[in-house]
């Protein structure tokens, strides 16, 4: 079971690490502009005015992936050494940190519910 949960979190981590590339269904501004990803946020025209409130949501998303990740990878650490106290601190931390996006992002907590799973 380890295995798997340590499989999990390298998917996790590989995912969160470019949530902003990939994206997810999102719209901004009272037309509902569909903008899926950080790069067709910035290729909005400037006076789309809803580009910057796209741009700043897309970027936001790629710093929580990117704390997602990191983290992510001190749980990895801490699981290969057999550490699942640490390992369920880390990942409780990606959970919490992808709160604002997990209805798109469901990245991080199945891995975590995985983990208490596995260790309690």
């Amino acid at each position: 079971m380890m295995d798997d949960l340590i499989v999990m979190v390298e998917k996790a981590i590989e995912s969160s690490s470019h949530w902003a590339e990939t994206g997810w269904a999102a719209t901004f501004g009272p037309r509902n502009i569909e903008v899926p990803n950080l790069k067709s946020a910035e290729a909005l025209p400037r006076n789309v005015v809803s580009r910057e409130e796209a741009v700043n949501y897309w970027k936001q998303v790629r710093l929580t992936g990117c704390d997602t990740a990191e983290s992510g990878r001190k749980a990895l650490a801490a699981l290969k050494t057999g550490n699942c106290p640490a390992a369920a601190d880390a990942l409780y931390l990606c959970q919490y940190l992808e709160k604002p996006f997990e209805g798109q992002a469901r990245t991080w907590l199945p891995v975590y519910e995985a983990l208490i799973s596995c260790c309690s």
